[in-house]
């Protein structure tokens, strides 16, 4: 059978230069008119197929994108909203846990049998870390389907819990804050935990505070965020980038953190609140290291390796309130509860809140963008206290009863 002949099309001509080409035009991927030229009629019919070819698989591609292609797409949608650090642990997450498994496919083909699988090897991991990288899949295959790219969302009945259950997080009692101010009484976390208590500073914004935003001689002395701290490959960057429009806020502070930040002024020679010993601000392995102070004195469960025969086994230590530590008797383990750096701001919300401080007033002490934050803490503080609620229950039900 004879191979058919390609009819190579007429095309226009047009003098560049002094040099007569041959020029036809084509839509692009995003329907603009494209001008194509070359000096023969069968190099500009290649050249026109080539294009087309091109500009349909850009298309398919929109219309059909695979998870690693949409994800790319999703993570540049989020740089507008998100900071530079958030942005880098969803990049990190992404790449590790959904473009690795599932990247190759398309959004369409993927079930809810393939997002249950890429979850596998997480439920060996921490809760934060499952529930995280289960809200990006659900963030990303959400959106596609806004977009009108799925007729069909696999994530429709995938459990948002997996992992380790995550425990609640509860607010240190009065009892707790003696206790661990107690603990940290001059030693290298005494600042941050003042400043976190007392001021409800996020960690990035309390390791990005100057001197020039801390107001001591004010009538009311006050803290202004302006600064964020973040670290990229383990070297501190400050930026005036912060968080959310939200987290730029000015903080009354009590007198108990104002009679601090003075001692610790007049012998500040840095122009940071929290230096290490040359007035930079603190590396991620530096604040680390400075929170290890209240980590080993703490009486959490440890786990401990050694070699036995030329085989790794672990064993298990769980230190006993009031006892010291064995290879250094200046250590006493003295905290009996969990302590995190975040868990120093939601107590100092916790306490705005239990003082009776309106929500609208905490939502702006605490930086909060988002309201149901705000009312979500609050909403566990105050039907957390029954005795509380018992005059208000009471009162509403008084007629009733009279009637």
């Amino acid at each position: 059978m004879a191979k058919k002949k390609t009819t190579i099309p007429q095309y226009g001509t047009v003098m560049r230069k002094g040099v007569q080409y041959y020029r036809t035009r084509i839509l692009d991927a995003d329907g603009k008119q494209v001008s194509l030229y070359a000096t023969t009629c069968e190099e500009l019919y290649e050249k026109q197929a080539e294009a087309k070819r091109q500009v349909e698989e850009i298309i398919f591609h929109r219309e059909h994108p695979t998870v690693a292609e949409y994800c790319e797409k999703w993570l540049l949608m989020q740089s507008a909203k998100v900071s530079a650090a958030t942005l880098k642990g969803y990049t990190s997450n992404m790449n590790n846990y959904i473009i690795k498994p599932m990247g190759d496919m398309y959004m369409e083909e993927v079930t809810a049998d393939d997002i249950r699988l890429a979850l596998v090897p997480l439920s060996k991991k921490s809760a934060g870390l499952y529930n995280t990288v289960n809200m990006l899949i659900k963030c990303i295959f959400y959106s596609a389907e806004r977009s009108q790219l799925l007729q069909h969302n696999p994530c429709v009945g995938i459990s948002s819990k997996g992992g380790k259950p995550i425990q609640k997080k509860e607010a240190l009692t009065d009892q707790q804050v003696k206790v661990l101010l107690d603990t940290v009484k001059g030693l290298p976390p005494q600042l941050f935990v003042m400043i976190g208590l007392y001021s409800g500073l996020r960690r990035e914004e309390a390791l990005a505070l100057q001197w020039d935003c801390v107001f001591l001689d004010a009538p009311t002395p006050y803290i202004s965020v302006r600064r964020a701290w973040r670290t990229e490959h383990n070297r501190p960057v400050i930026s005036t980038t912060l968080k959310t429009k939200a987290a730029r806020r000015d903080i009354p502070i009590p007198k108990c953190l104002a009679d601090y930040l003075r001692e610790v002024k007049e012998t500040s020679a840095s122009e940071y609140v929290i230096s290490d010993s040359n007035g930079e601000p603190l590396s991620a392995s530096q604040f680390q290291r400075v929170w290890q102070y209240v980590v080993v004195r703490s009486t959490q469960a440890r786990n401990y390796y050694k070699y036995v025969n030329g085989q790794s086994i672990k064993y298990t230590v769980t230190p006993a309130l009031g006892m010291t530590q064995k290879n250094n008797p200046k250590i006493q383990y003295t905290l009996d509860f969990h302590v995190t750096p975040h868990l120093l701001r939601h107590t100092y919300i916790t306490n705005l809140l239990y003082s009776g401080v309106d929500p609208k007033t905490v939502r702006y002490l605490a930086g909060h963008e988002n309201s149901k934050t705000t009312m979500d803490i609050y909403a566990k503080v105050k039907y957390n206290k029954p005795e509380e609620l018992f005059a208000v229950v009471n009162g509403a039900f008084h007629q009733a009863f009279s009637s």
